[in-house]
Formats: C-alpha cells, structure tokens, sequence
C-alpha cells in the first residue's frame, strides 16, 4: 500500500512547480479580491431601478472628476437606492 501511494504521489505534480502553484494561486487570489473591491465601491449600484442614469443628468450638471476650465453650477452624482 506504501508503495502504491509513493508512485501515486510522485506522479502527482513535480515538486519544481510548486513555487509556480503558489506564485499563480496569490495572483489569482490578490486579483480576485481587487475585483471584489471594486464592484463594492462607492459609485457602483448594484440595482436595475434605473437603467439609464444618464437620462436624468442636467446641462448645467458636471460629470467628470475632473474639469478643467470648465464651471458647472452643481456636480451629478448616483445615490445608491
């Protein structure tokens, strides 16, 4: 029975990759929680109430984060519902 799991273990994956395993697995672990916090910030809204939030956006409304030379009475933002 040792021998069986010896030889099954030994094929199994070469003990060289291993560093490649945990290099692969913290990128992918890292990037799925950068994703993570992403979708869970401040201007996402996770809803379908309205579709189109640009529909409701005013002329005299500025949308950029950043304007230059450009003056806008008031600035647009999403409130999450």
């Amino acid at each position: 029975m040792s021998r069986l799991r010896n030889t099954f273990l030994k094929n199994w994956f070469a003990v060289e990759a291993i560093p490649i395993y945990a290099v692969v697995g913290v990128v992918v672990a890292g990037g799925s929680w950068y994703l993570a916090r992403l979708a869970r910030g401040p201007t996402v809204v996770w809803t379908k109430e309205n579709p189109t939030p640009w529909n409701d956006i005013k002329p005299d409304e500025g949308t950029k984060l950043l304007t230059v030379n450009q003056h806008f009475d008031k600035s647009w933002e999403r409130r999450k519902i």
